[in-house]
């Protein structure tokens, strides 16, 4: 084989695998908060690749001007100090660029960490994400309703998610409809989006948290307001109430599919800190007072990760470890 042979090799391999590649969701947003997000990334990415075009084209305009040919032999350059205006130039084009970069990155944070600006003249629809174990409780207070493991939200509408965790850290990710945050115990964090398009779009973790980590998506389901009103409706005539209880068990579990029940878990295990201000589906304002340490002792049923003398590094082998991790019963098909 040729010494092309081995590029030749790569060369075909990179075609064969990249038609495998799925395509970059974060690059097709549905959303104002995902579309601020994309373009601060595209337009970063032109600019790396206009440095980069720079670069590579003065390493070969080097290597062609200044390469070794019979009419050189022995050539020895003449001493120099410097070039101060070379010098200025390669100190003040980075500083430019990430000036300006930094400035991007500023308005787009400001832009995403708050509701966008077409819809600022709504009032959020307030929705308290959980997450417990490998799984994601969903509240709707306002509605007085509550799902786990998917999401269903109206199109067109401001949506304001305060979350927070049972247990370990997670990031709460929904990559067509806006960027990342975390969940954390003890706190509420908050992350605003809208959709602009209805459809259904992968939530997901974006934070390693445990063997079951990949189990960790839902379904996001954005409807038409008629849909999503008639929707409430049903869950609030048919879906069972969730008891203490039940949501206990649903705390325990590690793994579990869909589920759907026609009250939250806020009314007796509130979200860290004081949140009376949200009304129930019956216009009852719920109790938060005591939410602090209503959250502690739900908490203790998930406790956090092991210490590092309880884990696998240990030189004693935990049995759990080596049991093969179970297949997610989550359902797969389209929530209709």
């Amino acid at each position: 084989m040729t010494k092309k042979g081995p590029l030749y090799a790569l060369f075909l391999s990179l075609i064969l695998l990249l038609p495998g590649c799925s395509s970059l969701t974060v690059l097709n947003p549905k959303g104002p908060s995902a579309r601020t997000l994309s373009d601060t990334i595209i337009l970063s990415i032109i600019v790396m690749l206009g440095v980069l075009a720079v670069v590579y084209i003065l390493y070969i305009f080097v290597l062609v001007k200044y390469r070794a040919k019979k009419s050189n032999e022995g050539y020895i350059p003449e001493h120099e100090e410097g070039n101060k205006v070379l010098e200025a130039i390669w100190i003040i084009i980075p500083i430019i660029i990430v000036a300006f970069l930094s400035v991007v990155t500023v308005k787009t944070t400001n832009a995403v960490e708050n509701v966008a600006a077409e819809y600022k003249d709504q009032k959020p629809l307030v929705i308290y994400a959980a997450s417990s174990n490998w799984k994601w409780h969903f509240s709707y207070p306002e509605e007085g309703i509550e799902t786990v493991n998917y999401l269903n939200i109206p199109v067109h509408r401001a949506v304001e998610f305060r979350m927070y965790s049972f247990g370990p850290i997670t990031s709460l990710w929904i990559p067509q409809l806006a960027g990342q945050k975390y969940a954390m115990s003890d706190m509420l964090t908050t992350l605003h989006l809208s959709a602009d398009t209805e459809g259904s779009y992968l939530g997901k973790n974006a934070n390693f948290n445990g063997k079951g980590f990949a189990q960790m998506e839902f379904e996001t389901l954005v409807m038409s307001s008629k849909d999503y009103d008639k929707w409430v409706k049903e869950v609030k005539e048919t879906a069972p109430i969730l008891t203490e209880k039940e949501f206990k068990g649903l705390l325990a579990a590690d793994f579990i599919g869909r589920k759907t029940y026609s009250s939250t878990h806020l009314e007796f295990s509130p979200p860290p800190g004081d949140h009376g201000q949200h009304m129930s589906g019956d216009g009852k304002e719920m109790d938060m007072g005591n939410g602090s340490m209503e959250h502690q002792d739900n908490k203790d049923i998930h406790p956090s990760p092991a210490t590092t003398e309880e884990t696998e590094f240990n030189t004693k082998t935990d049995p759990e470890l080596e049991q093969p991790v179970p297949s997610s019963p989550v359902d797969e098909h389209t929530h209709k």
